[in-house]
């Protein structure tokens, strides 16, 4: 009987310190994932997370008017050079997505070009016109040249993000 007694006394030390140690695991986890990305905007995780190739693919199965609630990473290829308040995020070679941010709530550092971002928000796909395309193209430090040469609208993969990840080592 005693026996008995200090054995299941043994059990159950070891099984609460394993729960314990699991709930640690989890807890140190957690801080590497938030010290290993900058957040901007609606708090989001970087789980359940597409790749920019099958976002292309969605992408291209839409119609203008079509939205899909998603979250896909990429890497920066352009960030608004004046506040930071879009970005482009490369798809595939020559296809990109048009990134804003919603409410014009929040911004990306200036910095942040070529750095690893996870976004979570609303994918559509829209006309751009003219005007906007130029107007695109300054914030972005382009030429008069360049911005004189942009003459006709541009069917585009658009994003609005309600949160950001940047990754930051």
């Amino acid at each position: 009987m005693k026996f008995a007694i200090k054995f299941c006394a043994v059990a159950l030390v070891f099984f609460v310190g394993c729960k314990q140690a699991e709930k640690v695991n989890k807890q140190e986890i957690s801080k590497v994932q938030e010290l290993a990305f900058a957040s901007f905007g609606d708090k989001i995780s970087n789980e359940k997370v597409v790749t920019s190739k099958e976002m292309l693919i969605k992408f291209e199965d839409m119609i203008a008017g079509d939205t899909i609630n998603i979250k896909f990473a990429s890497e920066i290829k352009e960030v608004c050079a004046a506040k930071g308040c879009w970005m482009k995020l490369p798809l595939a070679e020559e296809k990109e997505a048009m990134v804003r941010f919603k409410d014009y709530g929040f911004f990306m550092p200036l910095d942040s070009k070529g750095k690893e971002v996870v976004v979570e928000g609303k994918a559509f796909v829209q006309t751009t016109s003219v005007a906007e395309l130029r107007h695109y193209a300054k914030d972005a430090g382009k030429s008069k040249e360049e911005i004189a040469a942009i003459t006709t609208s541009k069917k585009e993969f658009s994003f609005e993000a309600n949160g950001v990840l940047l990754k930051v080592k």
